[in-house]
């Protein structure tokens, strides 16, 4: 038994085997869970995918890194859950590609962010956090303000997001550019298309405060906003749980 491994490492064919068989294990046990996959991921026929400003917000938001200061992820736990709203759901982070749920927290946890503070506010904050919270030790993003967003390219990532399964169609791939102009711009023409690609409850805002031109900044608090909103599953989730 003790000397197995000795006599495996004069067989070089056994050596492999060995190896082979071991790798398979674990294999197995990492693969085998994808079978139920069906059956562990909650159903949830509100959720809907992200517009193409949010996902140009989502890009600028892991361009600078603000993943490795802030979890997207809401444990279990009563002091989470107290603190942060609905424990997380596996369904929340079906369009994540990559998911961001993250595993530090100098920051506080974003997964239910949207809608808990107004657009000014994620404006003032990432200008220059210590403004509306004095203790806090995050890197300020006022050049987010002054830089023109890229929107010229935002059809070629959604086809791409839709090549690992997010389900946006044809129009909404061909109107990228024109909808995230839209979002940001709520008096115009193209705010129109907007709510009619991804629903009435799509929030169409002057998310920088300015009319005109769309930023980083209209991008990034764009997504911050969305932020647990793409369903409504956690929350009737725990309504069910406590009925």
């Amino acid at each position: 038994m003790f000397n197995l491994h000795y006599r495996l490492e004069r067989s070089a064919i056994g050596f492999v085997l060995a190896i082979i068989g071991v790798a398979s294990i674990g294999g197995l046990i990492e693969i085998a869970p994808l079978f139920t996959i069906d059956e562990t991921v909650e159903k949830a026929p509100d959720m809907r995918v992200y517009t193409p400003l949010e996902v140009a917000g989502r890009n600028i938001y892991m361009r600078e890194g603000c993943y490795a200061c802030h979890s997207q992820m809401i444990r279990t736990l009563r002091d989470e859950v107290e603190r942060y709203g609905p424990y997380s759901l596996a369904v929340e982070s079906k369009y994540d590609h990559p998911m961001l749920w993250g595993s530090k927290r100098t920051g506080p946890d974003l997964a239910r962010v949207g809608g808990k503070y107004s657009n000014d506010w994620h404006v003032a904050h990432l200008t220059n956090p210590r403004d509306v919270v004095a203790e806090s030790n995050m890197p300020a993003y006022r050049w987010l303000s002054s830089k023109q967003l890229k929107t010229g390219d935002l059809g070629e990532h959604l086809a791409a997001l839709r090549a690992v399964g997010v389900p946006y169609t044809d129009e909404m791939v061909s109107n990228a550019s024109s909808d995230a102009i839209g979002q940001a711009n709520p008096d115009t023409d193209l705010a129109a298309g907007v709510t009619t690609r991804y629903g009435d409850k799509t929030d169409v805002s002057l998310f920088d405060g300015n009319q005109g031109a769309v930023t980083e900044m209209d991008a990034l608090v764009a997504y911050l906003q969305i932020l647990g909103h793409l369903t409504d599953a956690a929350h009737q989730s725990t309504q069910n749980e406590v009925e």
